[in-house]
């Protein structure tokens, strides 16, 4: 159930309208506040302050009438340019992408801003009362010395508001062309890339690959979907309750369909009740999302590559700077210890054993899904090489260092079909040079 509710929250956290729905209800609220302070004579104290003329009824009807039309004529704007710019997004860089951008934090709440602003000035437009019009109330008839009935304090926060969402609107117009440039977008890939590796695997001392997981009876999947959310400290407390040990055959972002094995367990009289509560730590989706994911953003940086280097394309500058981020990333995983899974504080590994993945894994991940691409464009032959050695210089283990050799050899192996003359020499020279230098770093 638990991991149910975070897949929800990863659903929430990718949309546009939750933002301006809790930005609407807390504008709603305010409103009804502000007005409730204007009836009972609490804006008397603006009147000390000379330079704030007291508004009269036509005048803040139309001042709120404007402020109301015109934020929703931004709002409605803000979010035309929005979705076109997902869709340029989408469609150059990749589908997978549209997640990075439904979840940008700054469309979300410049959409909210202008939803609120325009709740708020509605919410407080019928409490205007013109100077023909008869109290609704004797406390609304005390609450001015004027005819009619203005809410001064009401009023101010309409315009305070709206001057926010002024300031909003030219962030906006800045972030969005900011963040479809491909550098940015590799940029938050590979920045986020690096942070979750460092949070998953935080110890730099030592490089030992994952552990064999246990044999056991299988458990079978209930749902369709891309496992969106493991619960692994759900997972735990079945094992503990039931005296199991747990191995995952799923990490998050498999597919999985029923009778699709999510894990294997030891104890093969377990009850159907822990079965159930077993299923029930797999949250299900549609989509891939990042959390518990790294194989999901570098997937992300792969594609990018491999669209750049396609021949209708054709931009292996793009396709470079996505291997830069992935030899970033490679080098973070080639110093640290990969015998851990995502969220380990949460459980006992010897209680609950994921499908954790060791270096190889992760470099075929990343530079074996980019190699045959690169393998056809000397310029990024060339960085692809290089960006190997770049991920070496971490790397203390023989083993990953050989690895790392392997692909910068498979890598020309296919050149050699692809490359002629010149051009193959000095992808030929590069790999000689590489094997020089892996020999001193070893």
């Amino acid at each position: 159930m638990i991991a149910r509710f975070r897949a929800l929250l990863l659903s929430i956290n990718a949309s546009y309208w939750f933002f301006p729905a809790l930005f609407s209800i807390i504008a709603a609220i305010l409103a009804l506040t502000t007005v409730y302070l204007d009836r009972n004579g609490a804006s008397e104290w603006l009147q000390q302050f000379g330079w704030l003329h007291p508004s009269r009824p036509e005048g803040a009807r139309v001042t709120l009438s404007v402020i109301a039309g015109s934020m929703i004529g931004v709002a409605s704007t803000v979010f035309s340019i929005t979705i076109a710019a997902v869709a340029y997004a989408s469609g150059n860089y990749g589908p997978r992408l549209l997640t990075n951008f439904m979840e940008d934090r700054g469309n979300q709440l410049s959409l909210g801003t202008f939803i609120a602003t325009f709740t708020f000035s509605l919410m407080v437009l019928p409490a205007v009362r013109s100077e023909d019009e008869s109290a609704a109330s004797a406390a609304e008839a005390a609450a001015t010395a004027l005819p009619g009935f203005t809410p001064q304090l009401s009023l101010l926060v309409a315009m305070l508001l709206s001057i926010i969402a002024v300031g909003v609107l030219v962030y906006f117009l800045h972030h969005i062309p900011a963040s479809i440039r491909i550098n940015t977008v590799l940029e938050g890939i590979g920045q986020r890339l690096i942070t979750d590796i460092k949070c998953r695997y935080p110890t730099d001392s030592e490089e030992r690959d994952p552990r064999e997981q246990i044999s056991g009876d299988a458990i079978s999947s209930k749902i369709t979907g891309y496992v969106k959310i493991i619960d692994f400290d759900g997972l735990n407390d079945v094992a503990e309750e039931h005296d199991l040990t747990i191995a995952l055959k799923v990490r998050t972002g498999d597919f999985v369909h029923p009778d699709v094995p999510l894990v294997e367990v030891t104890n093969s009289d377990i009850s159907d009740e822990a079965i159930t509560d077993i299923q029930a730590c797999f949250g299900a989706g549609g989509m891939r999302t990042a959390k518990q994911d790294l194989e999901y953003l570098i997937d992300e940086l792969a594609e990018i590559a491999l669209r750049a280097l396609s021949p209708g394309i054709n931009d292996p500058f793009t396709a470079i700077t996505a291997m830069h981020w992935t030899a970033a990333a490679t080098a973070e995983l080639g110093r640290r210890d990969l015998d851990r899974g995502p969220e380990q504080e949460d459980y006992d590994w010897d209680r609950v054993q994921p499908l954790s993945d060791d270096f190889g894994h992760y470099l075929n991940r990343g530079f074996g899904v980019i190699r045959t691409a690169a393998a056809t464009n000397i310029i990024a032959a060339k960085k692809f090489i290089d960006s190997l050695y770049s991920a070496s210089t971490s790397c203390r283990s023989d083993e990953r260092l050989q690895s790392l050799l392997d692909e910068a050899e498979t890598l020309v192996a296919l050149a050699r079909t692809e490359l002629k003359g010149t051009s193959l020499a000095e992808l030929e020279e590069r790999l000689d040079a590489f094997r020089k230098n892996m020999k001193k770093v070893a």
